[in-house]
């Protein structure tokens, strides 16, 4: 019997590396983009999605458009390009990052005509794990374990994952807030989107609740430095999966609540009223940060009743 031709998609080189010493059968492309992060736009690869892309990551992460063509662009024109497989793998993690990344790469393909079948390896707990670990952290034994019980997409799954694209390119993130509630064979899309959600400011405070658990972590940790907050900032994120530039670029703008000594980090008047909720910080935070379709402070997020308020 001829061999299932299968094809691998990963979110980051260390992982398609395990994969491939894995004696995996199968061609192997990585996914190397930061969609949870800047503009987007619905075709992903176009001209304009393009041009949003590298405007942004060269501003904010130093990019250059070089980098972008030779790291992300050209894994394109290879999806782009693929042809008669039996099944499409995706390995993807439970975090917002890669989520963000799984939706605009199955949009991609079902632009490009490339309808799957499309199964999915993602991290979920192991038996007498109190925390998720991630796929590229996880044993050889243990990655193909998850390998072998990867999770069918059926044609529902599939459908959702690109109207959720759509919604996150849109104008009005307040329409994801139905999704949340929707059982699909993606086990954390509701966690990732529910993170997102909470990402706009805090009606009461205007910090975001990735910001909040950074004063959080300085508060209730003996914190001794930058580089030891980026550590804990890292280890307790949550559903977001943001990578260390990410995490520096918040810490850096949360600069205004804190005080650094030689012994220790330590909040200042600002980040305890900001933590206690008793002053809002909304216009001295606010910039043109985007998510997705749209402007980080064009929307603020209600803790109460969970939903979105446009401004």
């Amino acid at each position: 019997m001829e061999e299932k031709k299968i094809l691998h998609i990963t979110n980051g080189d260390d992982l398609s590396e395990q994969i491939s010493n894995l004696s995996i059968p199968g061609d192997v492309i990585t996914w190397r983009e930061m969609l949870c992060e800047g503009p987007t736009t619905v075709d992903v690869g176009d001209e304009d999605f393009v041009l949003r892309r590298k405007t942004f990551l060269l501003e904010k992460y130093n990019i250059s458009e070089e980098q972008y063509q030779e790291e992300f662009l050209s894994e394109l024109v290879k999806l782009a390009a693929i042809n008669n497989y039996d099944e499409i793998v995706l390995w993807f993690e439970f975090d917002l990052f890669s989520h963000m990344n799984m939706l605009a790469l199955i949009s991609f393909l079902l632009q490009n005509k490339k309808n799957g079948p499309f199964s999915l390896v993602c991290s979920r707990k192991l038996k007498g794990e109190a925390e998720m670990t991630a796929l590229s952290q996880l044993s050889d034994k243990n990655l193909n374990e998850h390998y072998k019980y990867r999770i069918p997409l059926e044609k529902a799954d599939i459908q959702t994952a690109q109207l959720i694209w759509e919604l996150y390119c849109s104008k009005n993130p307040k329409r994801l807030m139905s999704e949340i509630k929707k059982t699909t064979n993606f086990e954390y899309l509701s966690s990732s989107i529910r993170a997102h959600i909470e990402r706009f400011p805090n009606i009461n405070t205007g910090l975001n609740s990735l910001e909040i658990n950074v004063l959080k972590l300085i508060e209730e940790h003996d914190i001794k430095s930058q580089h030891h907050l980026l550590g804990y900032a890292l280890q307790y994120q949550g559903y977001y999966g943001y990578v260390d530039v990410q995490m520096q670029r918040i810490l850096e703008k949360l600069n205004p609540f804190y005080e650094t000594s030689a012994e220790k980090l330590k909040l200042n008047e600002d980040g305890l009223k900001a933590l206690k909720g008793t002053k809002n910080y909304y216009q001295n935070l606010k910039d043109d940060e985007c998510y997705g379709g749209v402007r980080k402070y064009d929307f603020l997020y209600d803790p109460v009743s969970h939903d979105l308020l446009k401004l």
